[in-house]
């Protein structure tokens, strides 16, 4: 009775209120969607922003056509079953992905799954040309699986969904990418914001049909970024083994049974009071820092990172109250998860006027400086590419602005050896962390072979010359995608 009194009153006619537009975001609701939602009336249950995007994509230029279901775009989507999961050792299992590493330009295993987890491994690998989505916690995380992610084991919190047509690939991952299609995705037929996701959310998400020539043109750009994403690895894999085989370090594995070698039952060790450096903590004398370094030396010359030949200095931005502003009235602000990203995405925007003196002397960050995660997860390293230049990155990541070889000092403190000795110098009990006297006192080896140091900073900075192309072959196709299908 109630729901066909509300159809009935819909019909009537409703006296329009002019409601001014430039000051608030306002829009209107009908008594049945008010009804469907519980007889909720709180203004976040019915969200303006994706009503407006629905109603604009119902009048755009192409029709609409659903995303999965009998007539839609999806082949397949699906999650692996839920399961319990045994870690254990990096030699003892099979490197296990988090969702929010699902992003990364590189990511790097922190967790190892038992071979006794009750589960098919296979089912857990990601097929290549497969579009990834984060299912819960941040949601709608999106990515395309290509070579560098290709039989890497990620959790069931990953949504794994294949195409009917090739093409349909990188237009949907594009679409999603935008600032219309993150908000369809995140969002339920009413506008209400979706905390969890599931594959059968596809089924009423309907997006623009367009010509098969627009959709190759955008799904191209998309696939030649991901290509340029892999190149971009591969010559950081090749520049590290080069390092690695110049250095002669054996695996990290035969170093420990070297370093502990005289210990049978427990890990114990002893150090002399001359090499304290006013550090008590074990993990700061462990032995196999010292033999690292022995190794390195042999092949090397080992110089302090802080030494004023190689670095002109490393910031370490102090605490301070952020002001933040709206889009495109402040500086883009980055944190240690948004680093690693070809796109860094960031909903924060420190204000011109507060922080200008700030951003000017320890946020703004440069091509090619080095950025370091100095608490929490410590020692998360990146090479900043072109697409960073300008923004302002968090207190909580250390900036090394080298002098020289920029490409080769990012190359071995991104190693397992240079992240050992990051770690080494890390302090703290409930939260680690690490600062700029501490990070400039790690020792770099230094190949005696210049020729041998040239090439792999020429090819570390190749690599990151290649995540730039990356990222404007994918801006390229995003553009493409709001003005010619979207027309924004």
């Amino acid at each position: 009775m109630v729901n066909s009194a509300a159809r009935k009153l819909e019909k009537e006619l409703i006296e329009i209120v002019e409601v001014p537009k430039d000051d608030i975001n306002w829009s209107s609701v009908s008594l049945s969607n008010v009804l469907n939602k519980g007889k909720r009336l709180e203004a976040s249950v019915f969200d303006v922003e994706s009503k407006h995007i629905r109603d604009v994509l119902k009048n755009g230029k192409y029709p609409l056509v659903q995303l999965d279901g009998k007539d839609g775009l999806i082949e397949e989507s699906f999650y692996p079953g839920r399961f319990k999961r045994i870690y254990c050792e990096k030699q003892d299992g099979i490197a296990f992905y988090l969702p929010s590493q699902m992003t990364d330009i590189y990511p790097e295993p922190t967790k190892w799954i038992s071979k006794l987890t009750n589960v098919s491994i296979d089912d857990l690998k990601l097929k290549n040309n497969t579009l990834l989505l984060t299912r819960s916690g941040t949601i709608g995380n999106v990515t395309i699986v290509s070579k560098t992610l290709e039989n890497k084991v990620f959790s069931d919190d990953v949504i794994r969904t294949s195409f009917k047509n090739e093409e349909d690939l990188g237009y949907v991952y594009a679409f999603l990418k935008s600032e219309y299609g993150s908000n369809i995705l995140k969002t339920n037929s009413y506008g209400s914001v979706i905390t969890h996701i599931e594959p059968e959310h596809f089924k009423e998400m309907l997006i623009p049909d367009a010509p098969y020539s627009l959709k190759k043109k955008i799904h191209d750009l998309i696939i030649q970024s991901y290509n340029n994403r892999d190149e971009s690895n591969r010559l950081i894999d090749e520049a590290t083994k080069i390092l690695i085989d110049e250095l002669e370090l054996p695996s990290i594995e035969e170093l420990k049974k070297e370093a502990f070698s005289y210990s049978k039952d427990i890990n114990s060790f002893s150090t002399k009071l001359s090499n304290l450096n006013g550090r008590l903590e074990g993990n700061y004398h462990l032995p196999l820092v010292e033999v690292i370094e022995k190794h390195s030396s042999k092949k090397a010359s080992l110089i302090k990172l802080n030494s004023e030949d190689i670095v002109e200095k490393i910031i370490l931005a102090g605490v301070f109250k952020r002001n933040y502003v709206q889009k495109g009235h402040g500086y883009p602000f980055l944190g240690g998860k948004e680093i690693t990203q070809l796109c860094p995405e960031t909903d924060k925007y420190l204000s011109k006027i507060t922080h200008k003196k700030r951003y000017d002397k320890e946020l703004k960050v440069k091509e090619n400086w080095i950025l370091v995660t100095d608490r929490g997860t410590i020692g998360k390293t990146v090479l900043v590419p072109k697409q960073m230049d300008g923004m302002a990155v968090s207190q909580n990541v250390l900036k090394i602005v080298p002098k020289m070889y920029s490409g080769y000092l990012y190359c071995f403190l991104n190693s397992e050896y240079g992240q050992l000795l990051i770690k080494r110098q890390s302090y703290g009990s409930v939260v680690n962390m690490i600062d700029d006297i501490c990070m400039g006192n790690i020792k770099i080896p230094m190949l005696s072979n210049k020729d041998k140091l040239n090439e792999i900073d020429n090819m570390v900075l190749e690599s990151n010359k290649l995540k730039y192309i990356a990222y404007k072959k994918e801006q390229e196709a995003i553009n493409i995608m709001n003005k010619e299908v979207l027309g924004l």
